[in-house]
């Protein structure tokens, strides 16, 4: 079966070389050293040159979690931007914790414009959070438009970077990006359960360190803490953090530049095709890490027509989208070939 989801994605082969090997005990000074080489190469990955990177044991919806419940206060109301089930999932959180907030809504389809910032100019917030891919839909968020809305109004800016992150562009110090969030199964391509928050030293200076604890497992002052030695509080996903710490091996110097335009040539290469077979995609902007398909009531059973007769898994959509939209994935271990398939799976169902 071949993976065009957005996560688990089609692993490479090296990594599942690490996946298949004894786990490490962990509690040494070797571990450490592998944990500090891993926050020194993400840092350098996300352009964050003074901050700290942390990894938690527990998937995307977890990070979002401990920067929600370890960085705001009662009085410290937000601006969440709503456009899909993520977004949702800030809203979510929020009003779980107790923590004042604005939502900017999207409707299904609808782009962001700079009108709808302009809509919330004149209210008072601490920060804006943002998944900036939402991948529920596809759309992909104007980061300029957000960075400069954020330092216009001195907020910060907390950025859902999970689909994103390698796909797009994407630099925390030149984006004004204060937190970024992160998950292993998207574009590093690694088993699911590993998520990382990677903070601007200011940002955990000022409202991380001196808040006082409200959780435990997803504490990043304890997190924090612990990575001064190189290790978590807890337990780690230990074989995922050997799969990142080999991955990001491959990532480095030009590693990280060249495969960000191998999905970005994927996208490209898909989308030119699929259109051609007069599929509609939306009109919004689209992130590299997938290609939305829109179709006319039938999006599940193209979905199970391209699983059974082709071996093809797509990313499909719930709710209102349901039977709308199949998303097809650009991250991972793909080539151009698997797409002339997919195209050819496409083609056959609309005959």
């Amino acid at each position: 079966m071949k993976l065009f989801t957005v996560g688990p994605v089609e692993m490479y082969p090296e990594t599942l070389q690490v996946s298949g090997t004894q786990l490490p005990y962990f509690r040494n000074d070797e571990f450490s050293s592998i944990m500090k080489e891993n926050e020194q190469q993400l840092l350098t990955l996300c352009g964050c040159r003074k901050g700290r990177a942390l990894f938690l044991c527990g998937s995307g919806s977890a990070a979002m979690e401990a920067v929600v419940a370890c960085s705001f206060r009662r009085q410290d109301k937000v601006l969440i931007l709503r456009g899909g089930s993520f977004g949702e999932r800030f809203v979510q959180l929020c009003r779980i914790y107790g923590i004042p907030y604005d939502e900017l809504c999207l409707q299904e389809l609808e782009a962001l414009r700079k009108e709808h910032l302009d809509a919330f100019f004149q209210n008072e917030y601490c920060a804006l959070l943002v998944n900036l891919h939402e991948t529920s839909t596809g759309q992909l968020y104007d980061i300029q438009l957000l960075s400069a809305f954020t330092k216009a109004k001195n907020m910060y800016l907390i950025v859902d970077a999970i689909s994103s992150f390698m796909a797009d562009p994407l630099d925390m110090d030149q984006m004004g990006i204060d937190v970024l969030i992160l998950s292993s199964q998207k574009a590093l391509a690694l088993s699911c359960g590993l998520s990382m928050v990677v903070l601007q030293e200011s940002f955990y200076r000022d409202m991380v360190e001196p808040k006082d604890d409200i959780c435990l497992y997803l504490s990043l002052k304890e997190h924090a803490r612990n990575m001064e030695r190189g290790q978590t509080p807890n337990t780690p996903a230990v074989g995922i953090l050997m799969e990142l710490h080999e991955r990001l091996q491959h990532l480095q110097g030009d590693g990280f530049v060249l495969e960000q335009q191998r999905i970005a040539t994927r996208a490209a290469y898909f989308r030119s095709r699929v259109q051609k077979l007069g599929i509609q995609l939306p009109h919004f902007p689209l992130s590299n890490a997938l290609t939305p398909l829109l179709f006319d009531g039938d999006a599940q059973k193209v979905y199970q027509f391209l699983k059974k007769n082709y071996a093809i898994t797509l990313t499909p959509s719930g709710g209102a989208m349901r039977e709308r939209m199949l998303r097809v994935g650009h991250l991972g271990n793909l080539k151009l070939c698997d797409y002339d398939a997919l195209c050819d799976g496409l083609r056959e169902y609309g005959k």
